[in-house]
């Protein structure tokens, strides 16, 4: 305790605040050597594959400069995807991935510093460490450094990938995503010193990109040039108006610049004026008596927020899916290849209901992320040892589980049926097709859930490797069609299987196989969860 105290002292000099940088640094970039190199690469991927998917549907500079002119006069489009400043075919990449990749980017980055600072606190482990010679601005200060690392080499790898396309415009546009990524790390580093849950300091930084988002869209939608005081207002609107592949705006690099050392000064701050594990914010107390009766009483009250914020992110998607898909259509046109390529993805049908299938089948790819982070808790408290006391009490392992999987399953049909219901409403079209394209997703959706259960149920050093699952099969929902990949390939996702609705004929069989698979893999995994260890 001693060392403790001495390494937190608030007079503590410059030097030795930052005492064990180095080590937590290489300790976090250790137990991340998998996840950062994962999303590094996906978000890679997902630009770099961008120039040939765009340049087979339109190879052609006519081509390129008629959808440029739709979608500058499409409102819907823009509040999507932005505006598009250049008919070049490195303008069309920046302007169909640029925003998402800054989004991904950003998320990433705020679930690294979370992990690496809030996370560690709720844990214990960081007051362990400290006890040790660690500074007490080491912790934050490894975890910036880390997101720094993780956004510099995908920022190399997008400069790298697109210079092809024009240099000064590769560089852009991958500063630019660095950029988004830094201000949403140090603004997480931020909310971090403010509250005392890891899940809730997600939560609420996630919530800021959100609305970051909403705010360049809206300002899209109502100025096509990238003008608007709301996109200002937003990092991601700042990434846009980089204009990548068109007259660079290099002095935008300063408003990122900017609010990174701002946002990263008052983090700093922050994490000098409080005790380790404690916060700005703390948490209310629960009342002096207890209310929860049941293990998925429990489980309900611990997942209750993710929940509400799946769902009103899952309405909000589908309202603006909804409200893009005719002017989709408009812009597709008579193009062969974009209709191909929406077809694979969506459908035989029509070219609006091959959208509509479309927009139901990435609403359930982002909802498999969902049920993994859901089935996940069940890891969450058990390496953090609360799982151990209820254990304790007469509630056995499987109801205990099953109270998780009922909220992480069930929470999966709500966000489902809340999205159709939004696309429904966004199109302006009948409920009931829609509606039944988005809940025919769910088979597939708890496939990818119930291989969380079996990778956690077998060992806690494999349920991990469920976000591998969600994020392998949510690439290849992104990028497997542009690219023309064999249906082999695709097949690998149980996304593949399901009848393509709306439009084309319903198909029960591949839904009843994908159910049963689903139960088998739930019944295995908590059978071999009975039968292990728990984490002590």
């Amino acid at each position: 305790m001693t060392a403790m105290a001495s390494a937190y002292t608030p007079r503590a000099g410059g030097s030795r605040q930052l005492a064990g940088t180095g080590a937590l640094l290489r300790l976090a970039l250790r137990r991340d050597r998998v996840v950062i190199p994962v999303w590094v690469g996906v978000v890679a991927l997902m630009v770099l594959s961008m120039p040939g998917a765009l340049e087979g549907v339109y190879g052609t500079a006519a081509e390129r400069a008629e959808v440029a002119r739709q979608i500058l006069a499409n409102s819907s489009l823009r509040a999507m995807y932005g505006p598009v400043f250049s008919d070049s075919l490195g303008g069309l990449v920046a302007w169909r991935i640029g925003a998402f990749a800054g989004v991904f980017a950003a998320i990433m980055s705020l679930v690294i510093v979370v992990r690496h600072t809030r996370d560690e606190e709720e844990s214990g482990r960081q007051e362990m460490l400290s006890a040790g010679m660690v500074g007490r601005r080491a912790p934050l200060t490894a975890a910036l450094l880390a997101a720094f690392t993780a956004n510099a080499v995908l920022a190399l790898l997008i400069a790298g990938g697109l210079a092809g396309q024009g240099a000064a415009g590769a560089l852009a546009l991958g500063l630019g995503t660095a950029g988004v990524g830094m201000v949403f790390a140090t603004m997480a580093a931020i909310v971090a010193q403010l509250t005392e849950s890891a899940r809730l300091a997600k939560g609420l930084t996630g919530g800021l990109l959100g609305a970051a988002f909403v705010l360049r869209a809206a300002g899209d939608a109502s100025v096509g040039d990238g003008s608007s005081l709301l996109t200002w207002a937003s990092p991601v609107g700042w990434l846009e108006n980089q204009r990548a592949f068109a007259d660079e705006r290099w002095w935008v690099l300063i408003l990122f610049v900017a609010a990174i050392v701002i946002q990263g000064a008052v983090a700093y701050e922050l994490a000098g004026r409080r005790d380790v594990g404690m916060s700005f914010l703390p948490t209310r107390p629960g009342p002096a008596t207890g209310r929860l009766g049941t293990a998925g009483a429990l489980a309900w009250r611990l997942q209750r927020g993710s929940v509400l914020g799946w769902s009103l992110g899952f309405l909000a998607a589908g309202l603006a899916f909804g409200g893009i898909t005719q002017g989709a259509a408009d812009l597709v046109g008579d193009n062969e290849r974009t209709r191909e390529i929406i077809e694979r993805m969506g459908g035989q049908s029509g070219i609006t209901d091959a959208f509509l299938a479309t927009m139901a089948g990435m609403l359930g790819m982002v909802a498999a992320l969902y049920v993994v982070q859901s089935v996940l808790r069940l890891h969450f408290e058990e390496t953090s040892q609360r799982a151990e006391p209820v254990l304790a009490n007469a509630v056995g392992r499987l109801r205990w589980a099953s109270g998780h999987l009922v909220v992480a399953f069930g929470g999966a049909a709500l966000i489902m049926l809340l999205g159709g219901l939004g696309l429904a409403a966004g199109y302006g079209g009948d409920l009931a097709p829609v509606l039944g394209a988005c809940l025919v997703q769910l088979p597939a959706i708890w496939t990818i859930g119930a291989a969380a259960v079996l990778l956690h149920g077998a060992s806690p050093r494999l349920a991990p490797g469920a976000w591998g699952v969600a994020g392998a099969t949510l690439l290849l929902g992104w990028i497997g069609p542009a690219l023309n990949l064999p249906g082999s390939v695709m097949d690998l996702s149980p996304f593949g299987h399901l009848p393509k609705l709306p439009g084309a004929g319903m198909t029960w069989t591949p839904v009843l196989i994908l159910t049963a698979v689903a139960a088998a893999l739930v019944a295995v995994g908590l059978g071999a969860l009975k039968r292990r260890d728990l984490i002590m």
